[in-house]
């Protein structure tokens, strides 16, 4: 964006989110792929409006099964998926109402992209919901502009960057207007400039209300943006707010992950009288500095 991103606020910045039924739940899940030990069985998890889940654990933990099960590309072997507290029909219809509310895009964009151009690509979906053509050109130009991807949208799908890749599948989604934005990894093979450009985007739409579901390695991330967290490893090992979840390194270290640098920090910072007692630690760099600046 010309202006460069807005600022990523810190993890709980939101709307206070629990008031109202979780805009997309699973309860009681349990699946397991063919021949295999079941992935996970009793697993429950919520995302409500306006908030970022953020789920965590190391691979083949069950994050990316997790996500197919919430957006109706798996069908759990037990329990029910849930939009807005109302369980999801194990129908046909059911199936396709779960996925125009909640949109599932991968980590990697060119599992997605089958179209030529990217405004054909961004086009697909609201094509396929009957729209008539004025409808489908007025989300397409939402999502083109949201994404700050406008000036490519007659651009082949195949000449794009992959970071630009990202986008255009990340509007493709945007177009259906889903309520619920469910995401494998959305960070992971962007650049630094890449990562705080998409985390802007995603933060206007958790502004306006949009649930976020995210897949990430990165507990940092979790960490300084997310509202709450699940931590999986074949199973739920914890879930609540994020800050809370992430500080606990016997847990974190239990589901294989390393534990967020601000945790360490803030404990240097108060050892140092940098920071008070009760104030919560510092999520970024540029938090540290403005503290030590104001020492």
């Amino acid at each position: 964006m010309t202006a460069g991103p807005p600022a990523v606020p810190t993890a709980g910045a939101g709307p206070d989110v629990h008031e109202a039924p979780a805009a997309l739940s699973g309860h009681g899940l349990a699946f397991g792929y063919s021949g295999t030990a079941p992935v996970f069985t009793g697993l429950t998890v919520e995302a409500a409006a306006g908030e970022v889940l953020a789920v965590l654990g190391p691979n083949g933990g069950g994050k990316t099964t997790l996500l197919r099960l919430l957006t109706g590309s798996l069908t759990p072997d037990a329990g029910t998926v849930r939009l807005d507290g109302v369980p999801v029909p194990r129908s046909r219809s059911g199936r396709d109402a779960l996925r125009r509310r909640a949109q599932l895009v991968f980590q990697d964009p060119d599992d997605q992209l089958f179209s030529a151009s990217v405004r054909q690509d961004v086009s697909f979906g609201p094509m396929n919901l009957g729209l008539p053509a004025e409808g489908v050109r007025d989300r397409v130009a939402w999502a083109l502009d949201a994404l700050d991807i406008a000036g490519l949208a007659d651009r082949p799908t195949h000449l794009l960057s992959y970071g630009q890749r990202k986008r255009v599948v990340l509007a493709g989604a945007l177009a259906m207007r889903p309520s619920v934005l469910v995401l494998d990894e959305p960070t992971a093979g962007l650049d630094p400039a890449g990562v705080e450009s998409l985390l802007g985007t995603l933060e206007g739409l958790r502004a306006a209300g949009t649930a976020l579901v995210v897949s990430t390695h990165d507990v940092d991330l979790a960490f300084r943006w997310a509202d709450r967290a699940a931590v999986l490893d074949r199973g739920l090992l914890a879930t609540g707010p994020a800050r809370a979840v992430l500080a606990d390194s016997g847990l974190l270290s239990a589901a294989r992950l390393r534990p967020p640098w601000a945790p360490g920090t803030a404990s240097a910072l108060r050892r140092a009288g940098l920071l008070p007692a009760t104030a919560p630690a510092p999520a970024t760099p540029e938090e540290v500095e403005l503290l030590v600046e104001n020492g």
